[in-house]
């Protein structure tokens, strides 16, 4: 690993042991990209990458040349209006009305390990000779604006971080109206764009399109990075599948309104934007100060999807997510909302944890309601008391009865949002975000608190460092269930209402910080109805989110599938509901339902005491199993094997790290007649080694399973008689190979 300047070319190169990322100053000063892509050798000169030529209608920077045109040429960080006519990656509104930049090369640094982004999540190292940034310092002549473009590449990953910063060193205010995190130009257009897209209840569906001329974008208005698109997209070259070809990802870490943008001019150039959404977004940078955008990172394959993915996985498992329970495995829970809604006691509380202990689950979660005046969805939120009329003893006294049964507690937090009906709306009506002189929308009957200010942040934060403080409290689920609306601060002069968006995350942010900080070993889920804010930026103050609010085995297939493609098993928070399933009213087999959910965190979302005693013992040997198998599931390599987009059968698989031992899951969606013969050829194994089936009892050699492929067919493939095990539809099984 290293990144070398040449100082002769002022030519750039970072490289690990798989990948290169190259660039240049070019003749006006502005940085160039060169290449990115599998590793090539290190030379002297690279300049014979960067082609110019004259063309009809091109503008050109010099007076006396006819070949430089920055609208021809790739660069680092694009800039629109200096011959340049794609979309830019920077906009800055100056006092004059004027908004031309031109960033030009002053300075660069090269430091070993990866410098902090104060107040915003980021990738890190824990060792120095983990990674090496490069910090490239620019600066516009006219405004005296100084940019730092930040990569960091690291040592054993095909991944580099990108950020950028200003820092107005001029005299002057200026409005820094658009940002971008990373500005990345490709060679030619020969990709497919993947995007992750969806609604509640079916986030992180994958799409697929041809890239073409002009401009495809996805992307969120909405204060969080939403249950409609993902903040990471994929491309792809079309050839390129889960096992081989080439593709690059793209992820921003950070959970408030973004943009991801693919733009292809009409020379066959594609420019990537990704960071925060520049509309409505209007940043006041005064003398003196300075604006830091969030971390973009690039992942590069030229092995396909599934080891584009498992990059993604390994480092933001352990190079993101941050902590006291990042390596470990987590508590099987059991959360009382789908058992009981708003109504519950504490006597029916402890009889639900009771049972759950009784089948070994190790957690009981108090979610929704126990509270100030919570009875239903339309009071109480911002009042973080207990009820005593429901809880006698407080939240110490539940947590205390849980922990007598052998059991960690875990509770429910909204702390974003408010009730009007609420102690605290009453008492600070101007800590909503609202417009003035204009009607105050409401989402399930609740308004967002205004975390730009941080008076509203420290207050949220007392009184649940209260509760944290006086109870055993292990688990905290973080919810946040409505988008902004009349995006407006009471607290801020109209010069810097475009602010508000990203202020606002960044008290979130400060919340978990100082939360995280104070209470180390409680493990925070975060949750945003469910899937609404499932990023990266949350991951690096929450190891797990709660996937989303579908707990449909069939449909969470799809759900989780879309998110493997970014994001670790360890991360998603999966559980078994009752059926008829409350989202879907689909009834699914009990241990479909567990052989979806083992695939993450793995808990229930039921009142086990309502089950037949079958099924409770089906619950136990459930849990059992998941706790020989939970660190294989949750910290194992994850293979996608067969699509829930395109096939009637989903297959994925886990692999431990020494290859000694896998988990396949094998699910059938429609139950089919006379159906061909399967088999499902596996990934990931030792040729060499010779695994013991515990599905059948036989023995087969990893190159057998990897290349004969495992044998899936069942009593759907031939005639079924009254002695044949019958198949079903939603059907499910787990193969569990052992060297």
């Amino acid at each position: 690993m290293g990144i070398f300047f040449n100082k002769r070319t002022q030519t750039f190169h970072l490289f690990n042991d798989n990948i290169s990322y190259i660039m240049t100053v070019l003749p006006g000063g502005q940085m160039g990209q060169l290449y990115f892509g599998k590793k090539i050798h290190h030379r002297e000169d690279f300049s014979y990458l960067l082609e110019t030529a004259p063309r009809p209608m091109a503008s050109y920077l010099f007076e006396n040349d006819r070949t430089f045109s920055l609208e021809h040429i790739r660069q680092e960080y694009g800039v629109y209006g200096s011959t340049d006519y794609r979309s830019p990656a920077v906009d800055i509104l100056q006092e004059n009305g004027a908004r031309i930049c031109d960033f030009q090369y002053v300075d660069h640094m090269i430091t070993p390990g990866k410098p902090k982004l104060a107040g915003l999540p980021a990738t890190y190292t824990e060792e120095d000779s983990e990674a090496d940034t490069l910090i490239l310092i620019l600066r516009d002549p006219v405004t005296g604006i100084r940019l730092q473009l930040l990569y960091t590449i690291f040592s054993g990953e095909n991944a580099i971080a990108r950020s950028a910063a200003f820092y107005n060193d001029g005299d002057k205010t200026v409005h820094l109206q658009k940002a971008m995190s990373l500005c990345m130009d490709l060679p030619d257009y020969n990709y497919d764009l993947m995007h992750f897209s969806g609604a509640w209840s079916r986030e992180r569906h994958t799409k697929i399109r041809s890239l073409e001329m002009g401009i495809q974008s996805v992307g969120s208005m909405r204060g969080h990075s939403s249950h409609e698109h993902n903040p990471f997209v994929i491309l792809k070259r079309k050839t390129a599948d889960e096992f081989q070809g080439e593709a690059i990802g793209f992820s921003l870490v950070y959970s408030g309104n973004f943009l991801a943008q693919v733009e292809v001019d009409t020379h066959e150039t594609t420019r990537v934007l990704l960071g925060i959404h520049p509309d409505w977004f209007d940043w006041k940078l005064e003398p003196e100060s300075s604006f830091q955008t969030p971390e973009a990172v690039m992942f590069y394959t030229d092995q396909g999807l599934n080891h584009l993915s498992q990059t993604c996985h390994r480092l933001y498992q352990k190079r993101l997510a941050r902590g006291y329970w990042r390596d470990k495995v987590r508590p099987i829970l059991i959360n009382n909302w789908e058992a009981t809604y708003f109504n519950f006691t504490e006597d029916k509380l402890v009889e639900i944890a009771s049972r759950a202990k009784e089948c070994g689950v190790e957690l009981f979660v108090l979610d929704d309601g126990w509270f100030g005046a919570r009875r239903n969805d339309r009071a109480g939120l911002g009042d973080w008391t207990p009820a005593l009329s429901l809880l006698p003893g407080g939240i110490k006294g539940i947590a205390d009865k849980i922990e007598a049964l052998g059991m960690k507690f875990g509770l429910w937090f909204e702390p974003e949002m408010v009730n009007m009906d609420s102690d605290l709306y009453r008492a600070h009506p101007d800590w909503i975000l609202s417009t003035p002189n204009r009607s105050a929308s409401h989402g399930r009957y609740q308004h967002v608190l205004d975390f730009s200010r941080p008076e509203v942040v420290d207050c949220i934060y007392q009184m649940m460092k209260r509760i944290l403080s006086e109870a055993k409290i292990s688990y905290i689920k973080w919810d946040m269930n409505r988008s902004i609306t009349e995006c407006y601060s009471a607290a801020l002069p109209a010069d810097r209402q475009g602010e508000v968006f990203h202020r606002y995350i960044l008290g979130v942010y400060d919340l978990y910080e100082r939360l995280t900080s104070q209470f180390p070993e409680i493990l925070f889920e975060s949750c945003a109805s469910g899937g609404a804010r499932f990023d990266p930026g949350m991951l690096y103050y929450a190891p797990q989110a709660w996937t989303s609010d579908d707990t449909d085995a069939v449909e969470r297939l799809k759900i989780q599938y879309g998110s493997s493609y970014c994001y670790p098993l360890s991360s998603m928070g999966s559980h078994v509901s009752v059926c008829p399933n409350h989202q879907l009213n689909r009834t699914t087999p009990l241990y479909t339902r567990a052989n979806v959910a083992y695939f993450g965190t793995f808990g229930y979302e039921l009142d086990l005491n309502k089950l037949t005693e079958e099924e409770q013992e089906e619950v136990k040997e459930q849990i059992k199993f998941m706790k020989q198998y939970r660190e294989l599931f949750q910290f194992g390599t994850f293979y996608r094997l067969s699509s829930p987009f395109e096939n009637n059968v989903t297959a994925w698989m886990v692999v431990s790290e020494d290859k000694r031992e896998a988990i396949v899951g094998w699910y059938r969606i429609l139950n089919v007649v006379n159906e061909a013969f399967h088999r499902i050829p596996l990934k990931g194994l030792d040729p060499e080694l010779c695994y013991h089936s515990l599905a059948d009892g036989n023995s087969y050699y990893g190159d057998e399973l990897m290349y004969a492929g495992l044998i899936t067919s069942d009593s759907s493939a031939g005639e079924t008689t009254p002695e044949t095990e019958h198949s079903c539809d939603f059907d499910s099984r787990l193969y569990i190979l052992k060297a």
